[in-house]
């Protein structure tokens, strides 16, 4: 406690070097939480719209479906009747659990035709599952089995229809004949990927099953209530559906999101390099100041070496003044960062379109403890081990030479 009273006291000797140097600490702690708060924000925001738009938390599917599944689609389709699915959605902490078959076919209006991809879905239980496709005209789909579908907005624009439209479907059957049925368009959406937008439709899964001839669903997309238990609950359903007997895989969502996982390694590499770079603004900022009161005190570390401190002494006295400006910066920077972070995200950061998307979105800072810990040691260890060499240098001074600097 001695020693940090007489660190405390050195420190604010030179007020205005101290503060300086306490400033800069602090604002690269608040760089460093509202960089790191904004990239984690927009990863959070890219996984759950993955979730809850195209994969759910987990699927559950055929052994082999993703492999195999686009070359022979019918053999990989699970009964209505398999008990498993009721099992599966009685466990707490499942939301929902939703079926969906996959469609491939041509899209007719008029004189043209387009080969579509298509989801048969359950729209009540989409309606929970889907939430980040946002229909920005018309309205989503009403039953199992209305004759009607909604298109992505570039796959409406190529067709050159609007909701209300008539379109007609075509696919194969499952006995590899052809079929067709006649939908109406009941609204327009968009999502995170243009695209998937400029290909896609959806259509109720009682009507994909009567173009099919089909009886079952090609997936069971399974909502958690929260993202962070995935590993969990997969776990648990490997465990209680033990395969082969149960004739049933389930894949993780991160499994399937090539892009997202991609993204977050590049965000990583680009944090990794940010993190560099503050750091070092920290330890020449603060090894500079703290050289200077070395240099400034020579004569003062010469008389206290004279009078008998030991010069591991004076080691810790100068590496507890580099501790002592870490963690008071570290603290403040925390406090400013956090609350700029709140009034930034009140406001909002709009956003440029992305590479891949026609409309921009509203940005957020997200303060996650993680962001918090990761900005305070890189501030406190970064100024820790700029306070070492301007120690050791202080402790190695030779005493005649520094009783001069008295003279």
């Amino acid at each position: 406690m001695a020693n940090l009273l007489i660190a405390a006291r050195n420190l604010a000797r030179n007020r205005r070097r101290a503060l300086s140097a306490l400033l800069t600490v602090a604002a690269g702690v608040v760089a460093l939480v509202l960089a790191d708060g904004f990239t984690q924000w927009i990863l959070w925001a890219m996984r759950e719209g993955t979730i809850q738009s195209q994969l759910g938390h987990i699927q559950v599917m055929r052994p082999g479906y993703l492999k195999a599944g686009a070359a022979n689609p019918y053999a990989y389709v699970l009964p209505e009747s398999l008990p498993q699915r009721k099992e599966i959605e009685s466990t707490p902490g499942i939301k929902v659990v939703a079926p969906r078959l996959a469609v491939t076919g041509l899209i007719s209006h008029g004189e043209t035709t387009i080969a579509f991809v298509a989801d048969g879905v359950d729209p009540q239980k989409e309606a929970l599952l889907s939430k980040a496709f946002r229909i920005v005209d018309g309205h989503d789909l009403s039953s199992l089995t209305a004759q009607e579908v909604v298109l992505g907005r570039g796959l409406a624009r190529n067709l050159g229809v609007t909701q209300g439209a008539t379109i007609a479907l075509l696919a194969t059957t499952s006995g590899g004949s052809i079929n067709a049925v006649e939908a109406k368009v009941a609204g327009i959406f968009i999502s995170a990927n243009q695209a998937y937008d400029d290909a896609a439709l959806r259509l109720p899964i009682g009507l994909a099953q009567s173009l099919l001839r089909v009886n079952g669903a090609h997936a069971w997309l399974v909502l958690l209530d929260d993202t962070e238990r995935t590993d969990d609950y997969l776990t648990q359903f490997r465990a209680r559906f033990p395969m082969p007997e149960n004739k049933l895989e389930f894949v993780p969502w991160y499994q399937q999101a090539d892009f997202y996982n991609k993204t977050v390694a590049l965000f990583s590499q680009q944090m990794n390099v940010l993190r560099l770079i503050i750091g070092c603004i920290i330890v020449l900022s603060i090894s500079n100041m703290l050289v200077m009161n070395v240099l400034e005190r020579t004569g003062e570390i010469g008389t206290l070496l004279a009078i008998g401190f030991k010069r591991k002494k004076i080691l810790h006295l100068f590496a507890i003044e580099g501790l002592l400006l870490g963690l008071a910066g570290a603290s403040l920077g925390l406090g400013a960062g956090y609350g700029l972070a709140e009034a930034i995200s009140a406001i909002g950061i709009p956003m440029p379109p992305p590479p891949g998307m026609e409309e921009g979105y509203t940005g957020e800072i997200r303060v996650t403890l993680n962001v918090v810990i990761n900005a305070f040691l890189i501030a406190f260890i970064t100024t820790a081990l700029a306070g070492l060499y301007p120690a050791w240098k202080a402790s190695r001074l030779q005493i005649i030479n520094a009783l001069r600097h008295n003279i």
